[in-house]
């Protein structure tokens, strides 16, 4: 049958779905638009389980705050090229809006929320599937709630996105603030606010990372007294060169062997205990100053804590909470 100009534009606009797509599904329903709609939507949901187990590394990360609720979301695809599009923009933006607007607590509120037109977010991200033919998700859904709340799209990208909450009024310095987060990714607010399974595992690795040091040191120096290049004895490839290139003999690189073995062996039996808790609190007190954001140091001015930035302005002032989102690699 003959489609029209006209219907082929309608079905566009309201599915955003390209001409060629809006043509076929008028030709398959006969020219009955709710028909052919629906054939767009069924593709969707076809692209979408057949690509469901694809890779969604791309995507728009957009934050917005209203009336004392702030939040962030990503719509996640798989390449940039569609991520970039203005149509996968603005589904994004539309999508926080309703989230916002409805002040959503959660990922699986945010997919059950509905559009003007009765479809629901998560039709809307199967239907756009469906015309860009990639798979998508939406991730990262994080909110707060309250007064003082300030936000921030790193660049402009829509890549990263930060929120802070302050204890005060302060737009200059939540701003400040929010760009903080974005740069140096902290974990916690402070230390009495990182979750015991991450202090627990910091301090594992802080102890095994102390005795591997230590027993490195002593089979250096075991290897130097020996006479041994240091660069030659680092690992068995290294060992290969040097016996190809006539460095040292096949009884030396054996002699070699032995010394590590012998000298890691003793003194991973005898490290004084306490020292390596010493040291390992030591590389804890690193881990707080680097991850807790009011301990961090501050990235417009390293002689200040973010704490000490926020007391310059009001001895009162903190942070009481945030999130971050990105899908950047890091």
């Amino acid at each position: 049958m003959n489609v029209s100009i006209a219907d082929v534009q309608k079905l566009r606009k309201l599915t955003g779905a390209g001409l060629a797509d809006c043509k076929k599904a008028l030709t398959d329903s006969e020219g009955n638009i709710e028909k052919a709609i629906e054939i767009i939507r069924e593709k969707g949901q076809a692209i979408a389980a057949k690509r469901s187990d694809r890779e969604t590394s791309n995507g728009c990360v957009l934050v917005k705050v209203v009336d004392g609720f702030g939040a962030i979301i990503a719509l996640k695809c798989e390449t940039d090229f569609v991520a970039n599009g203005e149509d996968y923009i603005q589904l994004t933006r539309n999508i926080l809006n309703e989230a916002v607007a409805a002040k959503a607590k959660s990922l699986e509120e945010v997919k059950n929320l509905k559009f003007n037109d009765g479809q629901t977010v998560q039709e809307a991200i199967i239907a756009r599937s469906g015309i860009t033919g990639e798979k998508m998700e939406l991730d990262g859904y994080n909110y707060l709630e309250g007064q003082n709340i300030y936000s921030y799209n790193h660049m402009n990208k829509n890549l990263l996105c930060t929120l802070v909450q302050l204890n005060k009024s302060a737009e200059e310095q939540g701003h400040a603030v929010t760009m903080q987060i974005a740069a140096m990714n902290p974990v916690a607010l402070d230390e009495a606010s990182v979750p015991q399974d991450v202090k627990d595992n910091e301090l594992k690795v802080a102890i095994e990372k102390t005795k591997e040091e230590q027993i490195e040191k002593a089979v250096q120096a075991a290897l130097k007294k020996a006479g041994f290049n240091l660069y030659i004895a680092e690992n068995e490839e290294h060992i290969a060169e040097g016996i190809a290139k006539k460095e040292i003999t096949e009884a030396q690189a054996e002699e070699i062997r032995r010394i590590k073995k012998d000298v890691a062996t003793e003194k991973a039996n005898n490290l004084p205990e306490q020292m390596i808790q010493n040291i390992a609190k030591g590389r804890m007190a690193k881990f707080y100053k680097e991850s807790c954001l009011l301990n961090q140091e501050f990235i417009q001015d390293s002689k200040l804590t973010v704490s000490d930035y926020l007391h310059a302005a009001d001895k009162e002032l903190t942070v009481t909470a945030f999130k971050r989102f990105t899908l950047r690699a890091e």
